[in-house]
């Protein structure tokens, strides 16, 4: 899974010399450094590989997406949370919102939400998780969307978690919502002033690799 950039080979074991009947000095000498050069090669990989910057020359597998639009449902009705921007991706990718990896493994789903509550009255919303088109059981979580503050001043909150999921290759996750009123949104909101602030993607979603697979 794991790939070490070209300059760093994998280590092969020596070819020892059999050994001859009678005590040789220099035999001892010549075996020795074959087995002084072998431990070198590996003190050196395995100290750049878990050293103080270990992980230089790993690449894992990883993917972040967001999304840069206003999103809406109908009340109570399944719907798909879009995801239409790449921020980073390798060996993770995404076609029509869903999130595909290319390798078998366990990976960490993290996402968040910018909820937005123009009704009067306190709304629900739920979001899940499907794999390969099928629910995943125990994923819903339900978040509590307190009423407007106001006209023309909505409630806006963000929400997110984590999940860890067990993937084979060319598996997808999809985020799923939904809500008591239509009046609660995912909102994009665009880049601002006083102070000058960026602008808020409506969904954001990463998913990076943890382990492979228990066999």
């Amino acid at each position: 899974m794991a790939t070490i950039i070209n300059r760093y080979r994998p280590v092969v074991q020596p070819r020892l010399p059999a050994a001859p009947n009678e005590y040789d000095a220099q035999f001892i000498e010549q075996y020795s450094n074959i087995l002084r050069l072998y431990f070198n090669q590996i003190d050196g990989l395995t100290g750049t590989l878990l050293g103080e910057s270990g992980g230089r020359y790993l690449r894992l597998p990883y993917g972040a997406f967001s999304s840069g639009v206003d999103q809406t449902t109908t009340a109570n009705t399944a719907t798909l949370m879009t995801l239409d921007t790449t921020d980073f991706s390798n060996d993770v990718s995404i076609s029509s919102s869903k999130i595909t990896v290319a390798n078998a493994g366990i990976y960490n789903l993290q996402f968040s939400v910018q909820l937005e509550n123009t009704d009067n009255a306190s709304q629900d919303v739920f979001i899940w998780l499907k794999q390969n088109g099928v629910d995943i059981a125990g994923s819903t979580g339900k978040v509590g969307m307190p009423a407007r503050k106001g006209v023309g001043d909505p409630f806006h909150a963000i929400y997110g978690w984590n999940y860890f999921v067990s993937m084979t290759a060319g598996q997808y996750i999809e985020i799923y919502w939904s809500t008591t009123n239509a009046a609660v949104t995912i909102q994009y909101y665009p880049a601002s002033g006083s102070p000058t602030k960026p602008a808020t993607q409506s969904v954001v979603a990463t998913l990076s690799f943890v382990s492979a697979l228990s066999t």
